[in-house]
């Protein structure tokens, strides 16, 4: 049975908590629903119980729920690793672009924004935890790639994104979360971005509160929002049918 209701109340609660915690107010965090292998029919679900932010990892699979659910007023958001050559097929329907570690996918989402004669949010994924699993430019190199980012044309650079160490103890994805937000306010200290330099996107499902705490103005959220993935054979079926659906 699914309570995607009674977990998104519980969620604002839980943001308002963290918010009074931390002197903020729970307006300055959006939750944004991480909604991967679900159907379109839970994203719908979501959205009735007030979602209105979603992020999704696949291009084919987004582009399939988009044209399923351009019914619904919603805020589309891509949070995975976006290949160039995807950024053409995305480029005028993405709210935010999350995940930007390069000068290259900047450069190609710039190219694809003129084209269609429209501004490109994004912002930039840093690795502040140093795995080398991860995704994101590392901390010494993220102010140079900004300063090349905002050179180019139809690109706003809106703010960073991290993803926190897994399995560790708090203090250390709590420090993960506060390098971020120190990436920032430095940046803006230096002068070299605007006011709209703004957005820290960190938090997921089991350190969204710490996230919140340490200045997240995004929360990335899946499991406390959908309950459990999909199991691994379901997620097989769903690459199949991508891989159909692209053809």
């Amino acid at each position: 049975m699914r309570m995607i209701a009674e977990n998104v109340k519980k969620i604002n609660e839980l943001v308002t908590a963290a918010c009074l915690r931390s002197g903020r107010e729970p307006s300055s965090v959006a939750i944004l629903a991480v909604s991967k292998t679900f159907s379109s029919s839970w994203i719908r679900e979501a959205a009735e119980a007030g979602i209105r932010d979603f992020g999704e990892n696949y291009v084919q699979e987004f582009l399939k729920k988009y044209r399923e659910l351009q019914d619904l007023t919603l805020r589309w958001h891509f949070v995975g690793h976006l290949q160039t050559n995807k950024v053409k097929s995305v480029i005028n329907i993405l709210h935010l672009i999350h995940s930007v570690d390069s000068l290259r996918l900047g450069e190609e989402i710039s190219k694809r924004a003129v084209a269609v004669n429209r501004m490109a949010d994004i912002l930039v994924e840093v690795n502040t935890s140093g795995e080398p699993s991860k995704f994101g430019v590392p901390p010494e190199e993220t102010a140079d790639l900004i300063k090349a980012l905002l050179r180019l044309p139809h690109l706003r650079v809106r703010g960073l994104m991290t993803i926190g160490p897994l399995n560790v103890e708090m203090p250390r994805v709590r420090q993960a979360f506060r390098t971020l937000r120190e990436l920032r306010d430095e940046s803006l200290k230096e002068g070299f971005v605007g006011e709209e330099f703004r957005e820290l996107s960190m938090g997921m499902s089991s350190d969204f509160e710490i996230a919140i705490e340490e200045g997240a103005t995004i929360i990335r959220l899946g499991t406390a929002i959908f309950g459990p993935r999909r199991t691994k054979k379901v997620k097989e079926n769903l690459e199949v049918q991508h891989e159909t659906y692209s053809a």
